[in-house]
């Protein structure tokens, strides 16, 4: 390979492709046009002013897109995280929240280093689409409020919007439908003079950018205890919604992307957001979805342009972004709802094969997610859920069969399956000890030793025929269990 060919090779796929650019560049202006409002109202559910949630989203997305792990991915102040923090602001003010930001980032970066991305193993499939079908349902009652008690033009303008969006794709995809139906329907209220909501009526933009420092509160143990319980709830959130939805990226787009690397990112631009006077976020899902599905970016830079954008959009052009008309955004993210729904999980086709089980998952997460508002607390919900479903139905598959030698004195059980907590239960119940000759053995051949109540439960059966006199031999383990029942027999019962 030339030195010129290896150099392209480095370059970034956007700095190559004069397509790539393109889209990633408009993605980038969608998304801020989209994130403007949201972050507003996410300010006004902290108790903070509108500034704070901007400001958060400007260092979240700059700050992820070089440090975060999933590629197109947008960070920002996000309803979840404000949820979180809000009685911390009320109760001790904005000096606190900051501080709890910036606490929040460490132990991101913590955990992140820890591993805890991991767990995402443990996360089941059906858990993952009750959390993406919770989540578009959380996207289109996000927009209720802004369709009700509000002038009738409002609706011609939602409708007009989403026929924008269904039908100019037909026509080119070279600009991104939802950033035409916004530049239409302003015009037409602007010009019209169509007196509906706006952008403006959240809340004032900033006019300059935000300055670094440090929160104002006393460096004390106090405020660390204060402020604690909340970082710590912020940075479980924070991570659970990043990763699932870092997820669920991988999964739209057919590419892997590093979780420890996106954890520890997460971390890392909270602290940076905490300094500037953000109000912290993480992963925000609606607009990633904008992003990647609706406008097809796929690297970094279209997050990073996200960010930026919001800052020029709110100092340059605010007054111009104060004019958007709220049914335009609010069309944008019915359609963002209506395209991350899966709407085969829920096929009569696909119900009547799937099993009941994991319909049964798939409701309990989007149940869970809907009545809390928290993505977090549905996907927690739904994997124990999934856990424990699956260990009622492998606690059937060890099975114990009894064949006697000719001579009458020996019997070998066979024993196959998984042997853990749930199905040793029932194991001691399976020989019968009063009738079996007196030498005993037990194959373990076609089966697996898991936990200490499994070898808890063989050495109650070895006791029981120990007090009738008879002897018992266990063979067959595998190297793994024979490990594990070489180190625990014998030391679990303190008599």
């Amino acid at each position: 390979m030339t030195p010129a060919a290896r150099l392209r090779g480095l370059k970034p796929d956007w700095l190559n492709n004069p397509k790539v650019w393109r889209t990633e560049v408009l993605a980038g202006l969608v998304v801020a046009l989209a994130l403007i409002p949201e972050a507003i109202s996410f300010s006004i559910i902290a108790g903070v002013d509108p500034a704070v949630g901007l400001f958060a989203s400007f260092t979240m997305a700059v700050v992820i897109s070089i440090v975060g792990g999933r590629r197109a991915m947008i960070s920002a102040a996000t309803g979840a995280i404000a949820l979180v923090i809000a009685p911390l602001n009320r109760e001790h003010g904005l000096g606190y929240l900051i501080a709890a930001v910036i606490l929040a980032g460490v132990i991101q970066v913590a955990l992140g280093a820890l591993g805890v991305a991991k767990l995402m193993r443990f996360v089941p499939r059906s858990v993952m689409v009750g959390f993406v079908n919770a989540l578009a349902i959380l996207i289109f009652m996000a927009q209720v409020p802004e369709m009700h008690d509000v002038p009738w033009p409002v609706y011609p303008l939602i409708a007009a919007g989403l026929a924008l969006m269904v039908f100019f794709p037909k026509v080119t995809t070279v600009i991104p439908a939802p950033l035409v139906s916004i530049v239409i329907l302003t015009v037409i209220t602007v010009a019209a003079g169509i007196a509906v909501p706006t952008v403006g009526d959240k809340g004032a933009l900033p006019s300059s950018l935000p300055i670094p420092g440090l929160p104002d509160v006393p460096f004390t143990l106090d405020t660390l205890t204060t402020i604690a319980p909340y970082a710590f709830a912020m940075a479980l959130v924070g991570l659970m919604e990043s990763l699932m939805t870092a997820k669920l990226v991988d999964d739209i787009t057919d590419t892997h992307s590093s979780k420890t690397r996106e954890s520890i990112g997460q971390g890392i631009a909270n602290i940076v957001t905490g300094f500037f006077g953000g109000m912290g976020g993480c992963a925000m899902i609606g607009q990633t979805m904008i992003n990647v599905k609706v406008s097809g970016a796929r690297t970094r830079l279209s997050t990073f342009l996200a960010g930026v954008f919001l800052m020029v959009l709110c100092i340059v052009f605010g007054p111009v972004v104060s004019d958007i008309p709220m049914a335009a955004l609010v069309a944008v993210m019915v359609m963002v709802s209506f395209a991350t729904f899966d709407w085969h999980s829920i096929a009569p086709k696909t119900l009547k094969r799937m099993p009941a089980g994991e319909i049964a998952v798939m409701v309990i997460t989007v149940i869970c997610v809907v009545a809390t508002d928290n993505l977090a607390i549905g996907v927690v919900v739904g994997s124990i859920t999934a856990m424990v479903i699956f260990a009622k139905r492998v606690a059937h598959l060890a099975n114990v069969t009894a064949v006697t030698d000719p001579d009458g004195s020996t019997v070998v059980y066979a024993v196959t399956g998984e042997l853990f907590f749930a199905s040793s239960n029932d194991l001691v119940g399976q020989f019968n000890y009063a009738a079996d000759p007196d030498k005993v053995v037990i194959d373990l051949s076609a089966a697996h030793i898991w936990d200490a109540s499994s070898v808890a439960a063989l050495d109650a059966i070895e006791t029981k025929y120990a007090q009738r006199g008879k002897t018992v031999e266990i063979i067959g383990l595998n190297d793994p269990s024979a490990d594990l029942h070489g180190k625990l027999t014998g030391e679990l019962t303190s008599h």
